[in-house]
């Protein structure tokens, strides 16, 4: 079972629009990520900088030809970020759904 974590840096909506992105897949692409999320580059770019700082992304630079790619991962660290902050609002939903008086 998860052990639950409350993230503050992984809470933010747009942060956590990209990791519940990167969870889903082993490797993304810049522009998938940025048109799934709905960001402009600069805004992706800052976002995944922090995300890599904490720990959370890796970030893989690579040539197509002679045009540049940019992936990024989640790592070991990142997916064990996100499951316990998931499994933190989980318990936060469920803990109001308990709390809810009858009408």
């Amino acid at each position: 079972m998860t052990r639950a974590r409350f993230d503050e840096l992984i809470h933010a909506p747009t942060r956590l629009s990209i990791v519940a992105l990167l969870a889903a897949a082993d490797l993304a692409e810049f522009k998938f990520i940025r048109d799934s999320v709905g960001l402009t580059d600069s805004a992706l770019s800052k976002q995944l900088t922090t995300l890599e700082d904490a720990g959370y992304v890796e970030i893989r630079k690579s040539f197509v030809g002679k045009r540049p790619r940019t992936s990024a991962r989640l790592t070991r660290a990142g997916r064990a970020a996100f499951e316990q902050h998931v499994a933190a609002l989980q318990e936060i939903v469920a803990k109001a759904g308990a709390t809810v008086l009858p009408q």
